[in-house]
């Protein structure tokens, strides 16, 4: 049976339990807004604790805490910056990102838009990745409080149907007459927590990587192809794999009727190649029997073949394992070498890695080889579940440390931002006009791409 359905069943019955929890306790239940708060004392002992033990290096480490939160809100909106450049000047990207840019993170978002390129996100993963990172997040927001004297009125959740949230309740008005550099420190607290929580479970990520997974294979993006002038074609009355077959410079080529239709004077196509003539999809995984693990075995067995050699390759996908025979050609650069005609270049997987999203993912797993197909050593769905959530677990807190610390007026950076604005120019006017004025620009920002967005993914 499939842990979606596992998943599912975990989704209604965690729903049910929330339920009658906010029946049986609905006394302790305020509403606000669209939220239903439940106030608890939970953690508060632990806090006063902590901030009480560690006072004076809480208090040292503010400007760490400061700096950091800086940091966080300029990569914020430069990143932020970037995204809507690269939104507006590349229409494809819309395509391929798929996402919405306003969107909350409830499970499975990535497989409503069919966003193939992220990893499953099961309800399982929601619930410990929001625990995870909202408790963190509010746990250090309330130990700077504490190390402060600011009294901790109450802890609790925040739920909007079977979504919920962490909180931490301090004094509000003795926040608000705080001084500047603790009062910012704490509002910056809680991003560096996910920041510090990100980096630690990167290493995490990285560690159970070398641990549990193994080179299996060599990937490739796609076939080889080839630059050719439109106006000097000659169409052939043939097709494979909808492709139509075209004649060029003494050669053969395969290119879709959609391409010939575009008025480009210069286009890519096929390479009449082995590889693209059989199909030939999955990692490869083997050759004539011989294993192939990395782009060096790759090499060195295709190496040891002659042109018209004929080989026997096994790929694999989903964890389907496919035969192939084929003849090889003759390499275009060296007609003496052996041709299989695959490419481990592809310009869409190019154009999504270049997007600020596939910048991130890249430096996320910049240990793996792209073009090595890693499998498990041992209990494979285990492990794939573990690692895909460990992944999630790093994203997620990256993002809300970056998010959260934007000059936005529902996230604590736009408090930062106002204190930081009544700091420079001491009038309280000008520093609640810059503040209205970034919250706007960004809330206005988000609309506008996303109204971009459902007109041009449709």
């Amino acid at each position: 049976m499939s842990f979606v359905v596992y998943d599912l069943s975990f989704l209604i019955i965690f729903s049910i339990i929330v339920a009658i929890i906010l029946v049986l306790h609905r006394k302790r239940i305020k509403r606000e807004g669209v939220f239903l708060l439940y106030r608890t004392s939970w953690g508060i002992k632990l806090i006063d604790y902590i901030a009480g033990k560690n006072k004076k290096f809480l208090n040292a480490f503010e400007w760490i805490v400061i700096v950091s939160g800086y940091i966080l809100m300029i990569a914020g909106i430069y990143s932020f910056g970037q995204f809507i450049y690269i939104f507006l000047s590349n229409p494809e990207f819309v395509k391929l990102i798929k996402i919405p840019p306003i969107a909350p993170l409830i499970p499975y978002l990535p497989q409503l838009f069919k966003a193939d390129y992220l990893p499953f996100f099961y309800f399982t993963y929601w619930i410990i990745v929001l625990a995870i990172t909202a408790v963190v997040h509010e746990f250090f927001h309330g130990i700077f409080a504490k190390a402060r004297d600011i009294k901790i009125k109450s802890t609790g959740f925040a739920f909007v149907g079977p979504f919920f949230g962490a909180f931490v309740e301090p004094d509000e008005n003795k926040i608000k007459r705080m001084a500047k550099k603790p009062q910012i420190a704490f509002l910056s607290a809680g991003s560096f927590s996910n920041l510090l929580l990100g980096i630690i479970f990167f290493f995490v990520l990285m560690g159970f990587f070398f641990l549990t997974y193994t080179p299996s294979g060599v990937l490739f993006k796609d076939y080889s192809k080839s630059v050719i002038n439109v106006s000097e074609i000659t169409i052939l009355n043939e097709s494979l794999w909808n492709f139509t077959k075209i004649g060029y410079n003494g050669k053969n080529y395969y290119i879709s009727s959609e391409a010939i239709k575009e008025n480009y004077s210069l286009i890519y196509a096929y390479d009449d190649s082995p590889a693209f003539r059989v199909g030939l999809l999955g990692a490869i995984v083997e050759i004539d029997g011989k294993s192939i693990r990395t782009n060096s075995d790759l090499s060195n067995a295709l190496g040891s073949y002659k042109p018209e050699d004929k080989i026997k390759i096994k790929t694999e996908q989903n964890n389907q394992i496919s035969d192939y025979s084929i003849v090889l050609g003759n390499n275009p650069f060296n007609e003496t070498r052996a041709y299989l005609g695959i490419s481990q270049i592809n310009m869409e997987v190019i154009n999504a890695q270049s997007s600020l999203f596939g910048k991130i993912k890249n430096k996320l797993v910049f240990f793996k080889d792209p073009n090595t197909y890693y499998k498990p050593k041992m209990f494979e769905e285990l492990t794939i579940f573990s690692y895909n959530l460990i992944w999630w677990i790093v994203l997620v807190n990256f993002g809300v440390a970056l998010f959260n610390m934007l000059p936005l007026g529902v996230a604590d950076g736009g408090r930062v931002f106002y204190l930081t604005m009544l700091g420079i120019f001491r009038s309280e006017k000008i520093a609640k006009y810059l503040y209205k004025f970034m919250t706007y620009l960004i809330l206005l920002s988000f609309i506008a791409i996303t109204i971009f967005w459902f007109f041009n993914f449709r």
